[in-house]
């Protein structure tokens, strides 16, 4: 018997079918073994010595001894995990393993491949080879620096920094990432500028011009700054006879874009089908095990040879010869290391154009298409540029347009973006014009414009440029990004980050103290070494030793400190952001709540505090004033802060801090209107105030019931009301611009749902996993009355609250449910014992019953 390991059920069951009948295939569940997570399982001291152990989950002890049991029977082992470094490294876990259990057997060989089709597998094995010490020296060297910087630099953060929950080598330099944004986008002043357009029109066709040249000066964007020079520009256009000076005609190809890698895939389908980096992996998963798309972490972009010619063949069955170029397109990879760089994304078989359901599908039909268009031929555009000028030859009007005239690879796909320019002036049509021609003006606008900041990073544009500095890789991205989130060190809000106070405190201590360890070169230089050592041109160890020599004692001197001398340079260095230079030219850090007790005021200053940094006052005790941190005063230093007056009421409207976060109130007293303030609200003003202190806003009547159907804000969030009934709302601003229609419509939706999302009272499935390997039912993810679940049909097991229904792993899933399994059906409701207890000779053979099971379930425990 032969025996092969992979890592997922999914998987072993696929390729079991294809080995036929001399072949065990089992699944190692991922890694077998991983490092404990406690202090000192990385030993420095001793030349880096590393300690493994089987999780403790029975799932994984479970399937370690079925693997050790087969593998003494076996005759020959074949290890066929992932073709990459995690793959070559699960494969040397339970190498060792088996050695150490003396269960090894002669014969052990490695073979990869990297889709899950029978040609594919049946030629692997024909290729074994030994396993690659390089990349497992590199798996080595990454997991112990992970763990050094994770398990030296946490401790640090629990004693020094109140609130600090974890740091990791790659997920503090992406949090730095989102908090310089934040930071440029707060300052950022906006500057004003003008446009000037005028709309024609020739032999019937309209189109738009913009003032490129006034006064005989050349204007670029920001070169027309006041509403008065905007005017007297827009009359000189209105004024003058416009004749068409130029015509420029350039024709420009567009190429297609290489086929997908692991963080290309992550950017596109961020953008163009709104999924999550870990949902792309977790769908591209469940894709590549069914057999549909090659191997989905990858930083290759290039397709093997019989790849390309299926391609070719597939779309010179769609499209006639003029959409093939004549030679197959080949791409260079930008991976640094070969070894690590596969082949790009794609279909296993370009005649399925179709596979998987659902989002899988959504996926796998952006992979298709981008393969395909990658092979097909250029896009043919044609760019005109029109100049127009008046008589005096001070003033001139430009038109640009662009048309296609062979769409190419564009039929197929076409790349998106992050961002459209604001003065894209390509997309209209021109009508045909030559020299001399005069079209007529229609309207002229002057309009204006605010320079914006930069857009804070949605997923896609965040992994993009982790990628473009060097930082981390493609395939951690996913689990990087989810950590930022779990942590609170971040928040999403219309799928972009926002920084949280505790994700820029944590970033201003990582800069102040550890200021080497976050910096973009640094991260991005240990990945080339870290290279270097799968490549074989450098030790693990010595990458370890040279990382640690200078890490060590700078964790040891940071520790060392006091909390109270770490808080005060961390004030220092976060001055301009605590404590803002005001209009007035007064001392930000002056304490109003001093002067106006009377007392000679305080000075405020950042403090460390058990739930986390506040801003409190140097009189403490005597001044009780405290703010959280990043939470704005009123310009004085004060805590509360007047916002401006009600003009219906004239009473005034305060911004207060309360003991669940910043509110505002109207009024004094116990006839005081008070409303907290939504965090989705980042411009707050008076008139936001306004707003939720007159909720709830009452829509209208519901045009069925004739009764009024209400928004307001709640203890879970924005919703609707009507008839005692509830619909939810997804943000604040909804609460305010809902209108009759879309209200109607939520609510009858609403109507037709259950608890936890049942429609028309049957549950729907969030998501689907596969087959469960033991009781072959199929694994949903489903919304349940007191939270959401998995099940195989037999057994349902809740999931924790800090797993995301739509982000649960079939490994994940498989692990509840066994767990849940081996605990056996609920326990009885203790009515049923109450019942009992009316019985008293019952009553005391069922107590002797229990009594002498107890140690048994003690042992079994």
């Amino acid at each position: 018997m032969q025996l092969v390991i992979v890592e997922s059920p999914a998987k072993a069951k696929t390729i079991e079918k294809y080995l036929g009948g001399d072949y065990k295939v089992l699944a190692s569940y991922g890694h077998i073994r991983d490092l404990p997570p406690k202090d000192g399982s990385v030993r420095p001291d001793e030349d880096f010595a590393m300690d493994w152990e089987v999780p403790a989950e029975r799932r994984n002890r479970d399937q370690v001894k079925a693997i050790a049991d087969a593998a003494k029977k076996a005759d020959r082992l074949i290890l066929a995990t992932d073709p990459d470094r995690e793959g070559e490294a699960i494969s040397w876990h339970v190498q060792d393993m088996l050695a150490k259990k003396k269960a090894l057997p002669k014969e052990v060989e490695r073979v990869t491949f990297n889709a899950i089709t029978k040609q594919a597998v049946t030629e692997a094995m024909k290729a074994p080879r030994a396993l690659d010490t390089d990349l497992i020296d590199a798996y080595l060297a990454r997991r112990a620096l992970d763990y050094l910087f994770g398990f030296t630099l946490s401790p640090v953060l629990w004693r020094k920094l109140p609130g600090a929950k974890s740091a990791g080598r790659v997920q503090s330099v992406a949090l730095r990432l989102i908090v310089e944004r934040e930071r440029e986008i707060e300052a950022f002043v906006a500057q004003e500028y003008w446009s000037v357009t005028a709309q024609m029109e020739h032999d019937g066709t309209r189109f738009e011009s913009r003032l490129v040249r006034y006064n005989g000066e050349k204007l670029d964007r920001l070169s027309i700054g006041d509403g008065k020079t905007a005017e007297a520009a827009r009359a000189a256009v209105e004024a003058g006879r416009f004749t068409v000076a130029d015509v420029e005609t350039k024709p420009f190809k567009r190429n297609p874009a290489p086929p997908f890698t692991t963080s290309t895939l992550q950017q596109e389908a961020a953008r163009k089908l709104g999924f999550s980096a870990s949902h792309t992996m977790r769908c591209a998963q469940n894709l590549y095990e069914a057999g549909a798309i090659t191997y989905m972490r990858t930083d290759g972009v290039q397709m093997d040879g019989s790849a390309i010619a299926a391609c070719r063949r597939a779309i010179t069955d769609r499209f006639d010869g003029h959409y093939l170029p004549e030679k197959p397109r080949m791409y260079q990879a930008k991976a640094k290391n070969a070894q690590e760089a596969h082949e790009a994304i794609r279909p296993t078989d370009f005649a399925r154009d179709r596979a998987g359901s659902g989002d899988e599908a959504r996926l796998y039909d952006l992979i298709f298409k981008r393969a395909m268009a990658s092979q097909m031929a250029a896009a043919q555009l044609e760019r005109t540029t029109i100049a127009l000028r008046d008589g005096t030859g001070q003033h001139e009007l430009r038109a640009s347009g662009q048309v296609v005239l062979f769409p190419g690879f564009l039929a197929v796909y076409e790349e998106g973006r992050d961002l459209k320019a604001d003065d894209d002036e390509d997309g209209g049509l021109l009508p045909m014009l030559k020299s001399g021609d005069c079209p007529a003006k229609t309207a002229v606008d002057a309009v204006q414009h605010f320079t914006q900041p930069p857009p804070r990073f949605a997923e896609a544009s965040l992994v993009k440029r982790l990628e473009e500095l060097g930082i981390g890789r493609p395939s951690t991205y996913a689990s990087t990004i989810q950590t930022l989130r779990d942590r609170e060190y971040v928040r999403m809000e219309k799928n972009r980050f926002f920084a949280e106070d505790s994700g820029r405190l944590l970033t201003a201590f990582l800069e102040r103290f550890f200021p080497v360890y976050v910096a973009y070169d640094f991260t991005a230089g240990m990945e080339d070494e870290l290279d270097e050592v799968s490549a074989g041109q450098a030790r693990w160890k010595a990458v370890l030793e040279k990382f640690w020599r200078d890490f060590k004692p700078k964790s040891d001197e940071v520790m060392e400190r006091k909390p109270s001398e770490v808080t005060e340079a961390l004030d220092l260095f976060l001055s301009d952001y605590l404590f803002p230079p005001q209009a007035d030219g007064h001392d930000p850090r002056q304490c109003a709540k001093c002067l106006a007790e009377g007392r000679e005021p305080g000075r405020l200053a950042l403090r460390g505090g058990r739930f986390g940094a506040f801003i409190g006052c140097s009189n403490y005790p005597e001044c009780t004033f405290r703010r959280k941190f990043g939470q704005p005063g009123d310009g004085d230093g004060s805590q509360d802060s007047g916002m401006g007056k009600d003009p219906v009421t004239g009473l005034e409207v305060e911004r207060k801090a309360g003991r669940f976060g910043p509110y505002v109130q109207l009024g004094e007293g116990k006839d005081a209107k008070r409303a907290s303030i939504p965090k989705d609200i980042p411009d707050f003003d008076l008139e936001w105030a306004l707003k939720l202190l007159n909720l709830p806003r009452v829509i209208g009547d519901h045009p069925e019931t004739g009764l009024p159907i209400e928004a307001n804000i709640g203890r879970y969030g924005p919703y609707l009301k009507h008839d005692g009934k509830y619909a939810k709302l997804s943000g604040t601003r909804d609460v305010f611009e809902t209108g009759m229609n879309a209200a109607v419509s939520l609510l009858a939706e609403a109507a037709n749902r259950g608890p936890g999302g049942r429609t028309g009272g049957k549950a729907e499935a969030i998501a689907t996993l596969g087959e469960h390997p033991t009781s072959g039912g199929e694994i949903k993810v489903m919304p349940g009355r007191y939270g959401p679940y998995v099940t195989d049909g037999t057994t349902n097991a809740t999931l924790p609250k800090d797993v995301k229904p739509e982000e649960v792993t079939a490994e994940q899933a498989i692990a509840l449910i066994d767990a849940r399994a081996a605990k056996g059906p609920p326990a009885k409701k203790k009515g049923a014992r109450k019942g009992a207890a009316k019985k008293p000779v019952a009553k005391k053979p069922a107590a002797k019953k229990a009594a002498a099971k107890k140690p048994a379930a003690k042992k079994a425990t």
